[in-house]
């Protein structure tokens, strides 16, 4: 098996991700800018506001966009080499809510350039590395929205404030190891603030090349959180105070003729993970409310195709899958201990889309989603338009 060169991870790396043109890298006189503007139009057959997963307790965050026209998440990025040994990157995005505007740190780290042996550190606010969707921006994602798992598990995405360390084995076979301290103030971990860590990562890939046009790469990881009342829900909180362990393995094929994508390439990708918790949960704690013991273990996956059959058209499909087996001490009826008490029949969701880029910096996507995975077993229909722009330099994505 020949070793990953950096010319097969630089085309293969552009598969399915945004595209973007390749760029000198920035100093800290001429930083890298960007910015990506987003919007959508959707449409559902039912109300986005009654949506829940049955045997899930979905963070505010995982809550459905509105209905109709809206802008999505802008994002303006700042990237550039601080000397011979550091990087930075800083990310802001902007959305409008219910006729608000909200902006909201997303990531700024610090990464080494130069450390000895494949070593490698980041520290600062970061998208963990966990899985293999869980880093990329939304701007790089395939479809319009996040997988169930993600969204029930992580409410779309996981970051949080904390350090990093890497290594990369000296080996013909890609391999990678790596481990995260984190502060754990967001969900799954979440609830009151902390002075110390809260929640740990580790993670292990390793990869390959298959012949001369394709590349793979598999991972395991696990996630360990602490959760201190942690908050979920609009009106009427619930809260949950216990451990939340998540484990999971993620696998990605990339394909392109003589590995270069410009006319054709080919993605397959898959993540699966299995969540446990053990701990209290208690509906409306700020009230008169008593805790219930709360056992839940939770899994979910998802897999996915994306198939560019021609220059800037790509098709994609995508297959979501959750279940649930959990224990909940008096689950009062009508109110969200019920619906986590509540296994329902393995909630899913089919995908498909189709978007057009008409150069490195623009996409245009129509994506439909046939979600049954709602409390209740309805199923709903739902047409999604979206916009994606980048204006100004950008670094390219990871493989």
């Amino acid at each position: 098996m020949h070793r990953l060169t950096v010319s097969t991870l630089a085309v293969l790396a552009t598969v399915a991700a945004f595209p973007v043109a390749a760029q000198n890298a920035g100093s800290g006189f001429n930083p890298r800018i960007t910015l990506i503007l987003d919007g959508k139009y959707s449409d559902y057959d039912l109300d986005p506001e009654e949506y829940e997963i049955p045997g899930m307790l979905l963070d505010n965050e995982a809550e459905m966009p509105s209905e109709g026209f809206a802008i999505g998440e802008s994002e303006l990025a700042i990237d550039a080499n601080i000397d011979d040994q550091f990087r930075g990157w800083a990310s802001i995005g902007i959305e409008s809510e219910d006729g608000e505007t909200e902006v909201e740190l997303e990531e700024a780290y610090i990464a080494t350039l130069a450390l000895p042996a494949g070593l490698g550190a980041k520290f600062g606010r970061f998208y963990s590395d966990i899985g293999y969707l869980n880093r990329q921006h939304p701007h790089a994602w395939d479809f319009a929205d996040s997988p169930l798992v993600y969204k029930a598990f992580f409410a779309g995405q996981l970051g949080d404030d904390g350090v990093q360390l890497t290594w990369i084995a000296p080996t013909d076979l890609f391999i990678e190891l790596g481990a995260e301290a984190l502060r754990g103030t967001s969900f799954p971990s979440d609830g009151e603030d902390r002075d110390g860590v809260g929640a740990w990562s580790a993670f292990a890939r390793v990869g390959g090349d298959v012949g001369t046009g394709g590349s793979w790469r598999a991972g395991l990881w696990h996630y360990d959180g602490d959760a201190d009342d942690r908050q979920t829900g609009e009106d009427v909180k619930t809260g949950y105070t216990g451990d939340s362990e998540i484990t999971g393995a993620d696998f990605v094929y990339k394909w392109a003729p003589n590995g270069n994508p410009a006319q054709r390439n080919f993605v397959f990708q898959a993540e699966y993970m299995y969540r446990s918790e053990s701990g209290t949960v208690v509906f409306d704690p700020d009230g008169a409310a008593e805790e219930s013991k709360y056992d839940g273990d939770q899994q979910g996956w998802y897999a996915q195709a994306i198939y560019q059959f021609m220059p800037r058209w790509r098709v994609g499909m995508r297959y979501d899958r959750l279940s649930a087996d959990n224990d909940v001490d008096n689950p009062v009826a009508g109110t969200s201990l019920e619906l986590l008490a509540d296994d329902g029949d393995n909630p899913e969701r089919y995908s498909i889309m189709v978007d057009f880029s008409n150069s490195e910096f623009s996409r245009l996507r129509l994506q439909w989603n046939r979600d049954e995975a709602r409390a209740g077993g309805e199923s709903d229909d739902q047409i999604i338009v979206q916009y994606t722009m980048s204006i100004g330099a950008h670094p390219a994505h990871q493989f």
